[in-house]
């Protein structure tokens, strides 16, 4: 894998980028790009040393060049498709530098791993990543805590009141009604395909707009760790 000019001007840069990033709470971010080329940067944030890395795109990319600050992790597999997996070391507040194309390609998730497990909060920027996170935070909620999880769903829909009875009467069903089997009993494939048919019919197609609408989420966001 290549070490074109971007990487290296940005490798220039991370000992200042990240300390603005830390501050800005902010550990994915795009750095100035080449002439053909997006230019990503990684931070572990986490707290503590990761061992894998998992990025997911929408659409195909190929990865065409990477320099580790802080470790060495390795590409799982082709360096060409929607969905890369990386193995290796690096430490807290390690980095890793990217470069891809095409160059208007964004991340749609982004999560350090140790071992095969997640480790911090994932980055993520798509309508459909959220449904899916949320559906594996759910069922993860519902067999660990699942008093917790109750509660959640309780403030939720009393955060939401009068806005889920409006749509509920709208729909000519309950919410509710319909929601808490499924989240009760259903794996996470169910849950999130409920969450998509839901969001299809609120007409929210960018996770902006579905975060900073009409419905709060933050109850549901914070029992699955995403807030």
């Amino acid at each position: 894998m290549r070490k074109g000019k971007g990487l290296w001007i940005a490798l220039g840069l991370v000992a200042m980028l990240p300390i603005l990033a830390l501050a800005n709470g902010t550990w994915v971010t795009a750095g100035m790009p080449t002439a053909d080329s997006a230019i990503w940067l990684i931070d572990n944030t986490t707290g503590g040393e990761v061992t894998g890395l998992h990025i997911e795109f929408s659409d195909e990319v190929t990865i065409v060049g990477k320099v580790d600050v802080g470790g060495n992790i390795v590409p799982v597999g082709e360096l060409t498709g929607t969905s890369f997996d990386f193995v290796g070391e690096l430490c807290n507040l390690g980095t890793v530098i990217f470069e891809w194309q095409p160059i208007d390609a964004v991340p749609a998730l982004v999560q350090w791993l140790s071992g095969t497990n997640p480790v911090g909060a994932p980055f993520f920027t798509s309508v459909q990543i959220l449904g899916r996170l949320l559906a594996q935070g759910i069922v993860a909620a519902r067999e660990a805590d699942p008093a917790g999880m109750t509660a959640a769903f309780q403030q939720f829909f009393a955060d939401n009141a009068d806005y889920l009875a409006s749509l509920s009467e709208s729909l000519g069903m309950s919410l509710a009604d319909s929601l808490m089997p499924i989240i009760m009993s259903s794996p996470a494939e169910g849950i999130e395909n409920f969450f998509n048919t839901v969001i299809g019919m609120l007409g929210v197609t960018s996770l902006d707009d579905l975060l900073n609408g009409a419905v709060d989420f933050s109850a549901l966001l914070k029992l699955v760790g995403l807030q």
